[in-house]
């Protein structure tokens, strides 16, 4: 397929069999050439996401043009927007993703980009429209820090920390989520005061972090599906009243409340082939929970 005059280039040596297997899948309804096409721009974007988000952002763009009713290219389209910083544009393609896919697993994203458009409390409701207890453990983990954000937004530190208070707050384990958690926590108990808390709960994220390093995991793999058995030493955690973290009917349940979300608004894409045309309006709030993890050896 001849490349369009404002597509980033893709170097040679990238291939669409870079892309992983299920995101090809998704692929299988475009033409041959035209799934090639879009999956080494999703490629590039995966790439570059991290060292140079804006080139990332336009190869998104450049499958989106080409694949625009193809969930994991509107997820994608939605990461990058959000990684340079247009929550706008996050949230509608996020809208968008969720709406196809059905899935509820970028929830804790669209909670953080009504966060970056300056609406807290819009983010605090979108937050609660899900039984948090239907997502896996790590998405579980990233919803209660973005909203425990939205609760600083609001100027509320004791509603943040108490969003951060999870069964995954357990400094005697250690998850992929584990020391994103604990300094999360971390912040809030500094911005409540509590500096020997907060300092402790760091130590904690360290040696979290530090477990997660010494892990035999490939490069390619993501931490977050990646299970090991990580345990603290006595000399790692302090033994302090703050490690007894309660059990999961201790801790409040703040998802009960139910949210309408309001219709989104999607780019105006030109789709070059002729498969794609403009993702429908119709919202879809169901998700597809999948909770893999495995406690490690205390």
């Amino acid at each position: 397929m001849r490349p369009r005059h404002d597509d980033p280039l893709i170097p040679e040596d990238v291939q669409a069999r870079d892309l992983p297997s299920a995101a090809r899948v998704e692929l299988k309804t475009l033409s041959k050439d035209n799934a090639d096409w879009v999956a080494k721009h999703l490629v590039m974007a995966g790439r570059l996401i991290d060292s140079d988000p804006e080139l990332a952002h336009l190869h998104a763009m450049s499958a989106s043009r080409r694949a625009g009713r193809v969930g994991v290219v509107r997820e994608t389209l939605a990461i990058t927007a959000y990684a340079i910083g247009d929550f706008a544009l996050a949230l509608r393609e996020l809208r968008t993703y969720r709406r196809i896919s059905g899935s509820n697993d970028q929830l804790p994203l669209m909670v953080d980009s009504e966060r970056g458009v300056g609406r807290p409390d819009r983010a605090l409701e979108l937050g609660r429209s899900v039984d948090r207890t239907s997502l896996p453990a790590d998405v579980q983990v990233s919803l209660a820090i973005a909203m425990s954000g939205a609760r600083l937004d609001q100027g509320n530190p004791d509603a943040a920390l108490a969003e951060l208070e999870i069964p995954q707050l357990d400094p005697n384990r250690a998850f992929a989520y584990s020391a994103d958690l604990f300094h999360a926590y971390a912040e809030v108990l500094e911005e409540l005061g509590r500096s020997e808390e907060a300092a402790r709960w760091r130590e904690r994220a360290a040696a979290a972090e530090a477990a997660f390093d010494q892990a035999d995991v490939e490069e390619h793999e993501t931490v977050d599906i990646i299970e090991e058995d990580l345990g603290f030493g006595e000399d790692e955690l302090a033994d302090d009243d703050e490690s007894d973290v309660p059990d999961e009917s201790d801790v409040p349940d703040h998802s009960d409340e139910s949210d309408d979300e309001d219709e989104s608004d999607e780019p105006d894409h030109t789709d070059d082939a002729t498969e794609e045309s403009a993702a429908s309006d119709d919202d879809d709030e169901e998700g597809e929970p999948d909770d893999g993890t495995v406690p490690t050896q205390g």
